[in-house]
C-alpha cells in the first residue's frame, strides 16, 4: 500500500560546495547537479524510500541544508514535522549518488512517529509556569525581573519513545540587568521534566581582552567619515550596545533589543588598544568576524555562517559587567560583554569569536541539541573551530594554540585559560575521557571528550610546545597517538558536521560520523581513517 507525505519547499537553507576533491572523479561545473536538481532528486528518493526513513502521511519535511560534492554526490539535510508540530530529533540526512540515486541516510532517531493524540493534557500556562520556576531555581535566590516564558508544543523524539512535549523558553534579567535564559522540555501529558538546558550558547565568558595588535579592517565610507561595516564579507558590521541588554525568547521576536549602533570614525583609524576607547573592543570583534569568515570560506568553501553569503553583525559593550559572549540565531548576531574587570575583561578574543560564530554554523547544519552528549559535542565543535580560526589568522600577537580564552582571563580567574584542549581536566571540571557519566555533565565540561579527541587527531599525544605554550596530552588507554595535522582535523570535522551528524549525535555517533568523513575525504582504509579510530580509542570512545 502506497503512502503519501509532503516534501515542502526549503524553509532554511545553507548550501556549501566543498572544494576538496572527494574522489578521483570530479564533475565539471556544467555536469555537477545544482541545488534545485539535488532537491528534485531527493524528493524522488524520499518518495521511494519513505518506509525506510519512517515517513508517513502525518509528516511533512523541509530542507535545511544542501551539499553537493565536487564529484556530484549529494547530501540533503531535512527537518520534519508530525501533524504540523516540530519534531525534536526528527532530522535526517539523505545521501545520493552523482546520478541522483538513493545511497542511504543518517537519521537522528529510528523511532516510529505515531502518537495517539497531539492534544496536550498539560495546559500551556502550566507549562510556562513550570519553566519559569525552573529558571528561578537555577539562579540561587537571585531576584529576576521581566521574566517571560513561552511554551511551544513539539514532538520529542530525542529522549526514547516519541511523545508530545512542551518546549518552553524562559527568559529574564538578573539583578545587574543581564539576560538569563533556560529551555525546559516538559511531558505534555504528565508534566514531568524531560530535559533542560541553557538557551544562550556561551563560551562560559571568563577572560581578559588582549588585542591582536594593529589589524587590517575593511570599512565603508559614508562621505565625510567611515562605518565599521565590511562590504567584502556580506556586510558584516560591529555596533555599540551601549551597556544595555536584550529581553527576548530565542527564536522569537524580542521584547527588548539592545542597540547595535554602528561604530563610526573620521579618519578610518579605529580604537587606541585600550578599554578607554570604546572602539578598541569593536576592532577585536570585527577582526574576529573577518578571520572566522575567511577561515570557513577559504578552507571549507562556506560563504558566511549560513553559507548564503549573508553577513552577521556584532555588538560590543553589552550589559553591565557582563561575563559572557554568545551567538544568537534570532538576530543572526554575535554579542560580547565587557567582563566584570576582576575575573574577565572584554570577551572579544579571536578564539572566543571563532567559537561563538561556529555555533551559528552548527545551528545551520547538524543543529546539535544543546544538552547531554550532543550538547558537549556542540561545544567541542565550537572549541575546535575557535582554535583553528586562531591558527588560521597567523597573528604574531596572538599565536595559535589549543587553549580557549587564554587572552581574556585575568589574575582573579585563577588559571591561564577557560579550557585546555590537550588535557581538558586541567580546568578542574572538564573530562579527558568518555564514560557513561559524561551525558549528565554541563556541556562546557562534557566537551572535554571531543576537545581531547580533536587535539590528539591533529597533534598526537605527548609533550610539545605550540604557539609558545607548553602542551601535553596523555591518552586514556595509555596508547601513543600520532597526529595528522590541523588541516586534516578541520576537514574531517567539518565534513562530519555538515554531512553526517544530526541533532542527536552522541560521542559514539561522532566517532561514526568522523570515520565516514575520513573515508569520504581520504578513502577507505586510509591512514587518516585509522588515525581517527585511534584518537577516539584514546579517549575511550569505541
Amino acid at each position: 500500500m502506497s503512502q503519501r507525505w509532503h516534501a515542502h519547499a526549503i524553509s532554511i537553507t545553507a548550501t556549501a560546495l566543498l572544494t576538496t576533491a572527494l574522489s578521483p572523479t570530479t564533475a565539471t561545473a556544467a555536469d555537477r547537479p545544482t541545488r534545485a536538481t539535488a532537491i528534485e532528486n531527493a524528493t524522488r528518493a524520499l518518495t521511494a524510500h519513505a518506509t525506510a526513513l519512517g515517513l508517513t502521511p502525518a509528516q511533512d519535511t523541509t530542507v535545511r541544508d544542501v551539499i553537493v560534492d565536487p564529484d556530484g554526490t549529494q547530501h540533503l539535510r531535512y527537518d520534519r514535522t508530525y501533524r504540523q508540530l516540530p519534531v525534536l530529533g526528527g532530522d535526517f540526512v539523505v545521501h545520493l549518488t552523482p546520478d541522483g540515486d538513493y545511497d542511504g541516510a543518517d537519521r537522528a532517531t529510528q523511532a516510529a512517529l505515531d502518537l495517539p493524540t497531539v492534544t496536550p493534557s498539560l495546559s500551556a500556562p502550566k507549562a510556562a509556569g513550570i519553566a519559569a520556576d525552573a529558571l528561578r531555581a537555577t539562579r540561587l535566590g537571585e531576584a529576576l525581573s521581566r521574566l517571560t516564558a513561552k511554551p511551544r508544543l513539539v514532538v520529542d523524539a530525542l529522549h526514547g519513545t516519541p511523545r508530545l512535549a512542551w518546549r518552553t523558553d524562559a527568559v529574564a534579567l538578573d539583578p545587574r540587568g543581564n539576560p538569563v535564559a533556560r529551555t525546559l522540555l516538559t511531558d505534555a501529558r504528565t508534566g514531568d521534566r524531560i530535559d533542560a538546558w541553557d538557551s544562550l550558547e556561551t563560551a562560559t565568558g571568563d577572560g581578559r581582552s588582549l588585542y591582536g595588535g594593529t589589524v587590517p579592517l575593511e570599512t565603508t565610507p559614508t562621505g565625510t567619515s567611515y562605518e565599521l561595516r565590511d562590504p567584502t564579507r556580506g556586510g558584516t558590521y560591529t555596533g555599540d550596545a551601549g551597556n544595555r541588554s536584550d529581553l527576548c525568547l530565542l527564536g522569537t521576536v524580542c521584547v527588548v533589543r539592545a542597540p547595535a549602533t554602528v561604530f563610526g570614525d573620521a579618519d578610518n583609524h579605529w580604537g587606541d588598544g585600550t578599554t578607554a576607547d570604546r572602539a578598541s573592543a569593536a576592532v577585536d570583534a570585527q577582526y574576529g568576524t573577518d578571520v572566522t569568515w575567511d577561515y570557513f570560506k577559504g578552507v571549507h568553501g562556506r560563504n558566511g555562517i549560513a553559507g548564503d553569503g549573508r553577513g552577521s553583525y556584532s555588538r560590543v559593550h553589552y550589559g553591565n559587567r557582563y561575563n559572557n559572549a554568545f551567538w544568537d540565531d534570532s538576530c543572526f548576531c554575535m554579542t560580547y560583554g565587557d567582563g566584570d574587570g576582576e575575573l574577565l575583561g572584554p570577551l572579544v578574543s579571536l578564539d572566543v569569536a571563532g567559537h561563538e560564530m561556529s555555533h551559528g554554523v552548527t545551528s545551520k547544519t547538524a543543529a546539535l541539541t544543546y544538552s547531554g552528549e550532543s550538547g558537549g559535542l556542540n561545544e567541542a565543535t565550537s572549541d575546535v573551530f575557535g582554535a583553528l580560526v586562531e591558527f588560521h589568522a597567523r597573528n604574531p600577537a596572538d599565536p595559535g594554540d589549543w587553549l580557549i580564552g587564554e587572552k581574556i582571563v585575568r589574575a582573579g580567574f585563577g588559571r591561564s585559560a577557560l579550557r585546555y584542549m590537550d588535557r581538558p581536566s586541567r580546568d578542574g571540571e572538564s573530562v579527558d575521557c568518555w564514560s557513561p557519566a559524561v551525558a549528565a555533565l554541563d556541556v562546557h565540561y562534557s566537551s572535554g571528550v571531543g576537545n581531547h579527541f580533536a587535539y590528539l587527531l591533529a597533534e598526537g599525544s605527548g609533550p610539545k610546545t605550540i604557539g609558545g605554550v607548553p602542551h601535553s596530552s596523555p591518552t586514556c588507554d595509555g596508547s601513543t597517538v600520532t597526529g595528522i595535522g590541523r588541516a586534516k582535523l578541520g576537514a574531517i570535522w567539518y565534513r562530519a558536521l555538515t554531512v553526517h551528524m544530526t541533532s542527536s549525535t552522541t560521542y559514539a555517533g561522532a566517532r561514526t560520523a568522523t570515520l565516514e568523513a575520513a573515508r569520504d575525504l581520504y578513502g577507505a582504509g586510509s591512514a587518516e581513517e585509522a588515525a581517527v579510530a585511534a584518537a577516539w580509542r584514546a579517549v575511550n570512545v569505541r
